[in-house]
């Protein structure tokens, strides 16, 4: 069967947002703001909803979008989530209070690498989710690594890199550094002995990458 179609087919059955939500997705596009893509976000929801985190960290705020829609999903969950952009950074508060959810959701002005003293500081966190800067992927999960509870997910988004990180292409060698890391990243991930990995194709494709009991 066609992937387009199975696609087409899957997105017909994604509940439709909230309104707000809607309106952020526009401005997205319209604005050119990467944003993750309603197959993937409606599944990591699902699957947190399953995991019921009380505590996020979400790596790349952009304009809110994802962090307003897991604090929507997750009534009792707290989400700290950072943005060095500053445009970026004044949207997604806007966001946050008209959403009225600014008692749960904590958007930081700084740069994930550079000032993670900031977030190191803070208790443990249920979730981590990293949508920031591709190559930076493998830097973000070893600098906050320990800040992951026992048994606790780290959600990667973005992981298939529109397919470039499956493998060396004429398009792939255009973006050759990004692609390069990505799939890096990848292979990294599920050789991890500390992680129990699975990569879901919807969306850019996302990583769920699960600590084992005991593992460090």
């Amino acid at each position: 069967m066609n992937d387009t179609l199975i696609h087409s087919y899957l997105l017909s059955h994604i509940p439709e947002r909230k309104p707000f939500f809607m309106d952020l997705e526009a401005y997205a596009a319209e604005h050119e703001v990467p944003i993750m893509e309603v197959d993937s976000m409606h599944f990591m929801l699902q699957i947190m909803q399953i995991q019921q985190p009380k505590r996020i960290l979400e790596i790349g705020t952009a304009i809110g979008y994802s962090a307003l829609r897991m604090a929507d999903a997750l009534p009792d969950v707290h989400i700290v989530t950072m943005e060095r952009d500053q445009t970026r950074y004044d949207r997604a508060w806007h966001n946050v209070h008209a959403f009225g959810v600014e008692d749960r959701v904590e958007v930081l002005l700084m740069d994930a690498l550079e000032d993670s003293s900031i977030v190191l500081e803070k208790e443990n966190f249920d979730a981590i989710f990293i949508d920031a800067a591709k190559a930076q992927y493998a830097k973000f999960f070893d600098v906050y690594i320990d800040k992951l509870a026992p048994g606790g997910v780290i959600y990667s988004d973005n992981v298939l890199f529109k397919g470039l990180a499956l493998h060396d292409t004429p398009r792939a060698q255009q973006k050759q550094r990004v692609s390069r890391k990505m799939r890096e990243f990848n292979d990294w991930l599920l050789q991890n002995p500390n992680f129990t990995t699975t990569t879901v194709p919807l969306g850019d494709g996302l990583a769920i990458s699960r600590r084992k009991e005991g593992a460090k």
